[in-house]
């Protein structure tokens, strides 16, 4: 058979689940998935293989009206992910209501040109009358060559999503080796886990503003590496609740950020956390080019 390979964004407003998709796609994880909104900062991609296909898939940051530089950096994000995409998958949070954010990014897509795929996601969790009705007037509204219904949490309708997108894939030889999953360099995917883990153990008292880059990374000849990170908050409360009562939280944080990191890897990781108070964090561009998004003015 032919091989084939080709690029899908998956565009969507925040927390509609597109990192868990990406994940059940691939069969791994490789985006970091929280109940936090924007989790997704930069183009992460996925590296899914069906059959003869390669499906490269561009987990965006979510889409919506954007105030701050790092935000305007993530929609830009978003919107270049879809430039050369051969399709579009257009990801739809189905139980939840059809808000401003999800309007604005509605609006965004129509007026572009590639190849749409409409995902309603979450219908697990999505009244049944209430999903119909959505459909019909998505479809109606953005012409999608397809429509799916899925759950990404369950993996309820990814088979046949994954076997769509493997047959729109153009001919043409593959891009990555078959066991590669991901183009994200280790230095980011560890920096991203430790993001995680902050925002699974403190997303309720943490706010959006923090960040996490790797500062130094050292491969020791026993086969282990030596992992030192910066988690950057804007202000001294922000620190309290990350440190937490004689540096419980961070030493919690750290030891499950490092699990992941290991695993990961396939290797043994030490890992060193640092806080800083930064208020201006958010305007340094070392901190863009190393969570993957360029400047945004």
């Amino acid at each position: 058979m032919t091989p084939r390979c080709g690029l899908v964004a998956v565009l969507g407003a925040p927390n509609a689940g597109k990192s868990t998709l990406v994940n059940a796609l691939v069969g791994q994880k490789v985006a970091i998935v929280s109940p936090k909104a924007q989790t997704t900062r930069a183009r992460l991609m996925g590296i899914a293989i069906e059959g003869e296909a390669q499906i490269l898939l561009v987990d965006t940051p979510g889409i919506f009206s954007p105030n701050r530089r790092l935000d305007r950096a993530m929609v830009r994000a978003a919107w270049e992910g879809a430039e050369d995409a051969d399709r579009v998958v257009l990801v739809i949070d189905a139980a939840a209501k059809v808000g401003a954010r999800v309007e604005d990014m509605l609006h965004g897509v129509e007026e572009r040109a590639e190849p749409k795929i409409l995902v309603l996601n979450k219908v697990d969790i999505a009244k049944k009358d209430d999903l119909l009705v959505l459909a019909a007037r998505l479809s109606e509204r953005l012409r999608p060559e397809a429509v799916f219904m899925i759950s990404a949490t369950t993996g309820d309708g990814v088979p046949e999503l994954k076997a769509q997108l493997a047959a729109d894939m153009p001919e043409g030889p593959w891009h990555f080796p078959e066991d590669q999953l991901t183009d994200v360099t280790d230095r980011m995917v560890a920096a991203e886990l430790t993001r995680e883990q902050l925002y699974h153990q403190l997303h309720a008292e943490l706010p959006y503003a923090s960040a996490v880059a790797t500062e130094k990374w050292e491969d020791r000849k026993d086969g282990s590496t030596v992992i030192h990170q910066q988690i950057m908050v804007e202000r001294d409360s922000q620190k309290a609740i990350v440190v937490g009562k004689g540096g419980a939280r961070l030493k919690a944080i750290g030891q499950a950020a490092r699990a992941e990191i290991s695993e990961h890897l396939g290797r043994k990781v030490h890992l060193f956390l640092h806080v800083k108070v930064n208020p201006r964090w958010g305007e340094d561009r070392g901190l863009y080019e190393d969570i993957g998004l360029d400047w945004a003015d």
